[in-house]
C-alpha cells in the first residue's frame, strides 16, 4: 500500500478555499478540531447500532476535518502548542471509540458464534493504531522525526472510511472484516517499523535529559 503523503499537496490545494473562508469566518482551528472529533464518536456510535455504512461515511467525514483543522491553523497563523496537543488527543480518542464501536458491532448478542474472532482483532488493530501513534510521539519527544511506516492514520482512516461505507455489512461482511484485518495487521507492522527506525537512528545516542529513561 502505498502511502498517501504524496497526496497532501493536492489536497491542500483543493481545500485551500475552503480553508480561507473559514478563516474570513473567523472559525478557530480548535472549533473545527472538535467537530471531526463529534463526526467520529458519532461514527462509533453508529456502529455499534449496525449502520456501517453511514458510520463510514462519518469516518471519512472526521478525516477531512482532521485535515481542515491544521490547515486552518496555518493559514489564520492560531497555531499553537496547545492546538497541537488537542487535535492529537482528540484523534487518539476518536480511534478508542471508532474501534469500540466496531468491538459492539461485532460481540453483539444473537451474532454468529464465527464473529467472536473479530473482536480480537479488532483489539489487535486499536492497539497498532494507538502503538503507531506513540511511537511517533515518542521518537519526537526525543528530537527525532518518525513518520515511517504504512498504515498511519490517513490511511487508517481512507481504508476504514471507504471499506465501510462502499460495502458496509455486505455478503456477511466479509469485505469489512478483511478491512479489520488488513488494519491489525499493517499498523503492527508499523508500529515494529518505527521502533526499528528509531534503533538505527538513535542506538548508542546519548541521552541529554537524565529524566528520560524513567518516564
Amino acid at each position: 500500500m502505498k502511502s498517501l503523503d504524496a497526496l497532501r499537496a493536492p489536497v491542500y490545494a483543493l481545500i485551500d478555499p475552503v480553508v480561507r473562508w473559514l478563516v474570513r469566518r473567523g472559525v478557530h482551528p480548535n472549533a473545527v478540531t472538535t467537530a471531526g472529533f463529534v463526526s467520529v464518536v458519532a461514527a462509533g456510535w453508529l456502529y455499534h447500532a449496525d449502520h456501517v455504512r453511514t458510520a463510514g461515511l462519518l469516518v471519512l467525514f472526521g478525516g477531512m476535518w482532521d485535515i481542515f483543522d491544521g490547515q486552518v491553523a496555518r493559514v489564520s497563523g492560531m497555531a499553537s502548542k496547545f492546538g497541537s496537543f488537542y487535535d492529537s488527543t482528540l484523534d487518539r480518542i476518536s480511534e478508542i471509540v471508532v474501534f469500540g464501536g466496531l468491538l459492539s458491532l461485532y460481540n453483539s448478542y444473537g451474532r454468529e458464534l464465527a464473529d467472536v474472532w473479530m473482536v480480537y482483532v479488532i483489539f489487535a488493530a486499536m492497539g497498532g493504531s494507538l502503538m503507531v501513534s506513540y511511537t511517533r510521539a515518542r521518537a519526537e519527544g526525543l528530537g527525532l522525526d518518525c513518520k515511517v511506516g504504512l498504515m498511519q492514520r490517513p490511511e487508517r482512516v481512507v481504508l476504514l472510511g471507504l471499506g465501510s461505507l462502499l460495502f458496509g455489512l455486505d455478503m456477511n461482511g466479509i469485505v469489512l472484516k478483511w478491512v479489520i484485518v488488513v488494519v491489525a495487521v499493517l499498523t503492527n507492522l508499523t508500529a515494529l517499523q518505527r521502533i526499528w527506525w528509531v534503533y538505527r537512528n538513535a542506538a548508542g545516542v546519548p541521552v541529554e535529559d537524565p529524566a528520560l529513561p524513567g518516564q
